[in-house]
Formats: structure tokens, sequence, C-alpha cells
């Protein structure tokens, strides 16, 4: 923004304004536009799904400041859309420097008459520590606009904007929030990022963790304890959510320990997102066993500082890959932990996402497969209501839900049920159970007898 005004600030026509990194814009002729690479055009996106999922990917693909190339879409016979490679990654100064504007802290004064803005609430006494996210997650838009690379305020800049919330009249002493993306992020995964960029082909996390991740939490837990020494601050929590999968991969227990001691309140939330590995692997997210293992280790930690505290998982249905098959494992996942969310996340398309690639075209854009994508709005219905299924509304639902998914094993009065039987269907059963129980007990006595009495029954 500062760059695009100060070349208009300079005398330069708009239409000339075509470098500035992280910009786009329309040009009738290439010529000055070098190093591109070509998308399928317009019309061939607009009437080929596979053509859009390659497009797509070829975009996904070059989100790096360090590799990635201008992308030319042509539109029509005499019309180009450009899109030059990101802005660089800001530094930490950088970062520094917009954080210490002097912003007002409060929403606009034109939503006063409409009683404010409540949300408000929830993050005027947050710290961003962070921006940049390497955890590559398909539902998540951050690769398109924030970079995969980390970028962090100093120490100095966060305990700096702390001191403003402090003498705030309505600071209670409580921070809710010191991340950002992800809280437990305080650093690009590797080192060679900052030189060469992000690797094109793989992911930092994903399926496995690289072997050339960096994992050290002493930079976050550092910052987390100067903010709890600070006079006026009675609680720092992390809500913006911490990934346990980069956890798991530090063997110190330093910071889940810090964590469990100090920054949550009764219940710590995460993101496994489903336990379907087949859904896990179109989610962009690690194995479910990567998630039972961290909370085993959770309860260890917590045991040990003395706490009962628990975990509560964000869980999503309908996403891509998850049929009603795998619906009904996430159903009885819930029902062998005893927890029914009185919230759940029912996947929908977000724009500049994998996941809402593939469920645009059917295809997963990394490998070109067909992924079995939920669209009906019915079966989303269903999906949804398989999580919550103690719930009476969404009998119906579940119950139809089980019987096309060939599970109406998990119907009855059994421990293993997740829903018992339609009270009417149960008498008519239990009259049928009775009916060829006399039937049979009638034959074995001859053909006449008690027949007064059955009729009766």
């Amino acid at each position: 923004m500062v760059e695009v005004a100060e070349a208009l600030e300079s005398g330069m026509a708009v239409e000339d304004i075509t470098y500035v990194e992280g910009t786009a814009y329309r040009t009738k002729s290439l010529d000055a536009v070098y190093d591109a690479e070509m998308l399928p055009s317009y019309d061939e996106v607009s009437n080929d799904k596979k053509a859009y999922a390659e497009s797509f990917y070829t975009q996904y693909c070059n989100t790096d400041h360090f590799t990635a190339k201008s992308l030319v879409e042509k539109y029509n016979d005499h019309l180009y859309v450009v899109q030059n490679p990101p802005a660089r990654p800001l530094t930490q100064m950088e970062l520094d420097d917009v954080y210490a504007l002097p912003y007002m802290r409060a929403y606009h004064p034109s939503y006063e008459a409409a009683g404010g803005v409540p949300a408000l609430q929830e993050i005027k006494f947050s710290l961003t520590s962070n921006r940049g996210c390497f955890g590559g997650c398909s539902f998540c838009a951050l690769t398109f606009h924030q970079g995969r690379i980390l970028q962090t305020r100093s120490h100095e800049s966060i305990i700096a904007e702390a001191g403003q919330m402090i003498r705030e009249p309505d600071f209670k002493g409580y921070i809710h929030d010191v991340g950002g993306p992800t809280g437990n992020f305080r650093h690009p995964s590797c080192q060679k990022q900052l030189e060469h960029g992000v690797c094109t082909g793989k992911q930092c996390l994903f399926p496995k963790p690289c072997k050339n991740l960096t994992v050290d939490h002493s930079d976050y837990l550092e910052l987390l304890r100067k903010l709890r020494s600070l006079p006026g601050v009675k609680k720092v929590f992390i809500r913006s959510g911490i990934r346990f999968d980069y956890v798991m991969e530090d063997k110190d227990d330093s910071f889940i320990r810090e964590l469990c001691k100090y920054h949550i309140s009764g219940q710590l939330r995460v993101a496994p997102e489903h336990v379907a590995d087949r859904v896990l692997h179109y989610m962009g997210k690690p194995e479910n066993a990567v998630y039972e293992s961290f909370v085993k280790r959770y309860q260890r930690v917590n045991k040990m500082t003395g706490k009962k505290q628990f975990l509560v998982p964000y869980l999503m249905s309908s996403h891509p890959g998850s049929g009603l098959k795998e619906a009904v494992e996430l159903a009885e996942y819930l029902r062998d932990l005893g927890y029914m969310p009185e919230q759940v996340q029912d996947f929908y398309p977000t724009p500049s996402t994998l996941s809402t690639c593939m469920y645009y075209t059917g295809l997963d854009p990394r490998t070109m497969e067909k992924v079995y994508v939920p669209v009906n709005p019915h079966e989303k219905a269903m999906q949804r209501a398989l999580m919550q299924y103690r719930n009476p509304h969404n009998y119906d639902l579940v119950r139809e839900a089980l019987i096309k998914a060939g599970r109406e094993d998990l119907i009855g009065f059994g421990p293993e049920c997740l829903i018992a039987p339609r009270k009417e269907r149960w008498r008519e059963k239990k009259w049928e159970e009775r009916h060829d129980h006399r039937k049979k007990e009638n034959k074995s006595r001859g053909k006449g007898k008690d027949r007064k009495k059955f009729r009766k029954y």
C-alpha cells in the first residue's frame, strides 16, 4: 500500500504501476511481463473443472516470495490478468512498526448507535505475536494471504502493546490470547526459508514432519513468562490454538507443562478436525494416531501439575473425502469420548483453499485424483447430525444416516448404540416377538388349544 501511494505521489499514472509485488493488474500487452507462467485461459477454467484444478494448484505453488513467478490468465483476445509474485515477508522491525501505529483500539463510532460491536470483546485484549503459517491445512486460505514463512514481532513490541492494554479502563487483568494463525509458531520452520523460500512440492508438517523442521518453543515460553510477570496481569491465555503435531515433535515437556499450568482455564481446544485417516489426508492434517498420542501426553502432564483440565477437539463434518462411513466413524469416536459438541463446524467452500477446489471440481489438485465430495444438502445435514446424535431434534437424520451407511447395529439399547429404536417401532417389534413366541407355543400344544387366549392377546 505504501509503495503504491508513493508511486501515485510521485506523479505516476495508475496504469503504469504494474511492478508492485503482491498486486494484480489487467493489460492488453505482455511485452513488459517477464518470466511469467501462463495459466489456462478464463474460458478454459470456466468450462473445464480439470483445467480449473490445474490452474488453482499452479497458483497455490506460487505463493512464496522467493520462488514464485508472475502468473498470467488470458481473459479474451485482447485482455490478460497478471498476478505479480507475492510481496516479501516483513522483517521483525517492519512488523513491529506496523503494530506501533496509533490505532484507536475500538470500533468505529458509527457503530455506537447499534450498540457497538460485541465481537470486539473477544479480541480487544488479545496480542498478535506472528503472521504466516507453515501448518498447511487444506481448508485454510492463509497460504495465499499470509504465506508459509513465519514473521514475528519482537518481545519489546508485544510487551509495549500489553502495557497499553493494562491502562485501558475495562481491562480486568486477563490477556485473552498471545498468538496468531497458530499460537505456538514463533520462527520459520527451517532456516533455509529466509534465503531460498519454502519447498514448492511438499509441506513442513504433512503428511509427516519434515526432517529439517526446527522445533523450538523456548522463545514463545520466554515471551509468555514476561507477559505473566507484568504488573496488573492476572492470567495470560492461549486461545488462537496450538499445533499439537508440532508439540509432539518437541521432546521437552517445558512448553506443554507451562501451557497446562498457566495458560488454559479448565479446557484446551485443539483441532484434530476428524478421526478417519482418509479424511485427514484430504484435510492436510496428521494421522489420528498423532492426536491420540497428544491426548495421552496432555493427560500425563496435567496429572503431574495436579490439575484436572479437559481437552476439547474441534471437529468438522462433510469435508471432501468424508462419506457417511467416515461420518459414522466420527460419531463413534464422540460416543467413546463421552462428549457431544455444542457447536460443530460443517465444511463450506471458501476462496483460495485446496478444500474448496476439491469441493468444486471433485479432484484433489495435488494429485488430480478423484475425491468423493458430499455436496447434497441433505447428506451434509446427516453428517452434521451424526456429530450431535444425542440431540433429539437430530434423531430422524441420524437414523436415516445409519441405515444408509449399513450401520443399523448402532440403533438399539446396547452400550455401543448411538440411538434407541423409534418408540413405536420398538413396541411393534416387541409385539412381533411375543406373537411369534405364542404361535410356536400354540403349535406345540395343538391347533385348537389356547386359541381364544391367543386371539385375546
